[in-house]
């Protein structure tokens, strides 16, 4: 008698346990499965992608992936929208990513920034992730007045390729806490010796964070105030037509 009470007990346990899985919702199952799978991934979100069955999953610290509603096979990559023969092909992933890096870029204050300013009211604004050594970034920054004069502003943040406490590091910091920061970086890409200096509280560290999160691993990183992210170099009057400035 005891046997089968027990067993019966353990009938209704295992079957209160799968009709709590059967209620489970396509994005319940799917963070339950990769999470079991790999304790050390942490699901941010879930929803329905463009593709019939296939969701959107977005890892904590991580990339975007797209799972089957049954939370068994993930694909890693990029998704695509044909628009069709004349507009071709659109990343709908890195429209995401845009969205992503833009409320990323509203959380730093332009006093944490190193400001060029154009006269008058600026007809765009382009962030720039920088280096102080990189060639690139001295390319770029000797055709600042050019963008300025075309009504564009620069927004610099620091971004030391060789990571924290490097001498890029340290040049940086420097910048970052002199009394007059448009001038430092100035000398500093002109490849003037300058004393290195340190103060408290500076953004240097935060900022090179906030630049792995949104996908720079490369100096200079253009980004749109949309959160368009513009790898690389790009000529002066290039970059005003990508921004929409004649």
């Amino acid at each position: 008698m005891k046997f089968f009470k027990s067993a019966v007990a353990i009938g209704v346990c295992l079957l209160s346990s799968a009709l709590a899985f059967a209620a489970e919702t396509p994005e319940q199952i799917i963070k339950r499965q990769l999470e079991a799978a790999r304790t050390d991934i942490k699901v941010q979100s879930v929803a329905p992608s463009k593709i019939t069955g296939v969701y959107a999953v977005q890892l904590v610290a991580g990339p975007m992936v797209y799972a089957s509603s049954d939370g068994k096979h993930f694909i890693l990559g990029d998704l695509f929208a044909v628009q069709g023969p004349s507009q071709g092909f659109v990343n709908l992933a890195e429209q995401a990513r845009n969205g992503e890096r833009a409320a990323l870029l509203a959380t730093v204050k332009t006093q944490d920034m190193v400001i060029f300013k154009p006269k008058g009211k600026p007809k765009a604004v382009i962030n720039v992730f920088t280096d102080v050594d990189c060639g690139y970034c001295r390319k770029l920054h000797k055709e600042v007045p050019q963008l300025n004069a075309k009504g564009i502003e620069v927004r610099y943040l620091a971004y030391p390729r060789a990571g924290i406490g490097s001498e890029s590091y340290q040049k940086l910091v420097t910048i970052w806490c002199a009394k007059d920061r448009q001038t430092a970086m100035t000398r500093f890409k002109n490849g003037e010796h300058v004393a290195t200096s340190t103060c408290k509280d500076n953004p240097i560290s935060d900022q090179y964070t906030l630049g792995d999160k949104m996908g720079v691993n490369g100096t200079p990183a253009l980004v749109k105030v949309d959160g368009e992210l513009i790898p690389g170099y790009m000529p002066a009057d290039d970059l005003a037509k990508t921004l929409g400035v004649k």
